[in-house]
């Protein structure tokens, strides 16, 4: 491994604990832990996604992996929800198979294993970042709008229209990101996707087109994601408990 890259990710590494421990937040451990696993988990997808190109049955396991991971990930975060693992699941599978199979089945990119598993990878990534987003944002709301929802219920409304108006705000933030990262292409950032393309040799053209693609099938991805997962979590039995 080059000198100068273990130095410069070194470098960035202290530079985040000393900026978190400047200001008092115990997250030092987990940047350190998350960067180990980022590097580790990339080695062995480098090492699979050779044997995935030359056996393409591999790739249904990769994307299960995907996809598993991802509903786990998201899921814990918002544990105090009711089903939140079947919640999610459903979610996150509704909103990436959709958008995938438009990119790549209809084509809207090349159809090919590359393409898939590219494309999957980056969309899967966003439905669970949609559904931790979305799941957040509700609990919060119903924590803090507990006395609102309560009311509803009180005077005969259901579950679902006690807690619509929070389902609404949860998506429209858990939405805010993708947005953002959306309007802002070219101006304020240079996308993963544009950058890698533009690496990996692609012409400035096609590396454009691309990142166009991805980022609409994001916001399609997080959108459909977002929305399911509120109208599932948006009829609770009970209310987060107060903090």
């Amino acid at each position: 491994m080059p000198w100068n890259l273990i130095v410069g990710v070194a470098l960035l590494l202290v530079l985040a604990i000393g900026a978190l421990t400047f200001a008092g937040v115990p997250q030092r451990r987990a940047i350190i832990l998350a960067s180990l696993r980022a590097a580790a988990q990339l080695t062995v997808v480098a090492l699979a996604l050779r044997g995935v190109f030359s056996a393409p049955p591999v790739a249904i396991v990769v994307l299960t992996v995907m996809l598993a991971v991802a509903t786990w990930t998201a899921a814990r975060r918002i544990a105090e929800h009711e089903h939140a693992l079947a919640s999610v699941a459903v979610a996150i599978l509704a909103g990436a198979s959709v958008t995938v199979t438009i990119v790549v089945g209809l084509p809207t990119l090349t159809r090919d294993l590359r393409t898939l598993i590219a494309v999957s990878g980056i969309v899967i990534g966003g439905a669970m970042t949609a559904a931790t987003l979305t799941g957040r944002r509700l609990t919060a709301a119903l924590r803090d709008h507990r006395d609102e929802v309560e009311a509803w219920l009180a005077l005969g409304a259901t579950p679902r229209e006690a807690v619509r108006p929070l389902t609404r705000l949860a998506i429209h933030e858990a939405l805010v990101p993708a947005l953002d990262q959306t309007r802002t292409v070219g101006l304020v950032t240079l996308p993963g996707a544009f950058a890698g393309a533009l690496v990996g040799g692609a012409n400035v053209a096609e590396a454009a087109r691309f990142q166009v693609v991805v980022l609409i099938a994001l916001l399609c991805a997080e959108a459909i994601t977002a929305v399911v997962l509120a109208h599932r979590l948006g009829a609770p039995e009970r209310l987060p408990a107060p903090i």
